[in-house]
């Protein structure tokens, strides 16, 4: 309905948008046939030989064997006219009307096998990913600013020109990094300080950094996508980089600092987009690649980068 439609608030998902699934007459099997000349006693289907892989949601009231995979999922009924999958940090959910059979819904899992595996497996991947990605909060530990490393160096004396930190550059001189460049933040904190310590002081720091450097951005894109926008707010939402509403109002995921500025460009230019179309029409898309031309490169960055879990 339009006149709700402007109230509605649109996301960029971590992991892309749901699938939506028709309800399914019939799953679709493949049958693998045996090689010529070969006893059927001796020849074992790869299920027999290899172990399959396990996905489980931590709140599963479902499980279903999909190709080599068995995937424990959580199963919602809901008001809606289709069986809906959604791949999330957690695993599989899976929304269906009221009405639908649970044999269809199997059934629409089991046509859409190699899509919800595919899915899973990348999930399972990011999480790793973001796993290694890993911060130890203490003196001279490193993370991600703006794609590049940055080391903290924590320093006591207080006397920064900025708030609680300061980022330095210098050159290496040490064995093997002769003449490479670094960056250091160089943190107000005593040498005794905890991790939580460091880790709240350079938060704060970063996210100073993020407002500045995504109001200079939307102030760069706004002009050229012919919008304007009236308020930035900073979230730190686990599966959402970003939000548009029809009054102006953008929010952002303040991790995006952890990326490099052609990543973080795309972002701000999806949420500016929506200001002009509220939807992700093909229209959208195109208003975007008016402003991002390799928007869909980046939004493919943007999915398998690894940012640093805190």
């Amino acid at each position: 309905m339009p006149a709700l439609r402007s109230f509605f608030q649109y996301t960029l998902d971590l992991f892309g948008p749901p699938a939506l699934v028709e309800p399914a007459q019939v799953a679709t099997e493949i049958i693998a046939s045996l090689n010529p000349g070969v006893d059927h006693e001796l020849t074992q289907s790869l299920s027999q030989v290899i172990a399959p892989a396990s996905y489980s949601h931590p709140q599963a009231n479902r499980q279903l064997r999909l190709g080599d995979a068995v995937v424990a999922y959580l199963f919602k009924r809901a008001k809606r006219r289709t069986i809906g999958f959604v791949v999330g940090p957690d695993g599989l959910v899976v929304r269906a009307p009221r009405w639908t059979p649970v044999t269809e819904v199997e059934a629409a899992l089991r046509e859409k096998g190699p899509w919800v595996t595919r899915k899973l497996d990348e999930a399972r991947q990011r999480q790793q990913r973001q796993q290694a990605a890993r911060v130890d909060w203490a003196d001279g530990t490193m993370f991600p600013l703006f794609g590049s490393d940055v080391r903290v160096v924590l320093d006591p004396t207080h006397a920064f020109g900025a708030v609680g930190a300061q980022l330095d550059n210098f050159v290496d001189s040490g064995p093997g990094q002769e003449g490479i460049n670094r960056a250091t933040l160089r943190v107000g904190l005593p040498t005794t300080a905890t991790p939580e310590q460091i880790r709240d002081a350079v938060q704060a720091w970063l996210m100073r950094q993020a407002r500045q450097h995504f109001e200079q951005r939307l102030n760069h894109f706004a002009p050229l996508l012919q919008v304007q926008w009236h308020k930035l707010s900073l979230s730190s939402a686990s599966t959402r980089w970003g939000s548009a509403r029809i009054d102006g109002s953008i929010r952002l995921n303040w991790r995006l600092i952890h990326l490099r500025p052609a990543v973080i460009d795309y972002v701000v230019a999806h949420e500016l987009s929506h200001l002009r179309v509220m939807d992700h029409s093909a229209r959208f898309w195109d208003t975007v690649r008016s402003v991002v031309p390799d928007y869909a490169h980046l939004r493919g960055q943007l999915r398998d980068d690894a940012i640093p879990k805190w």
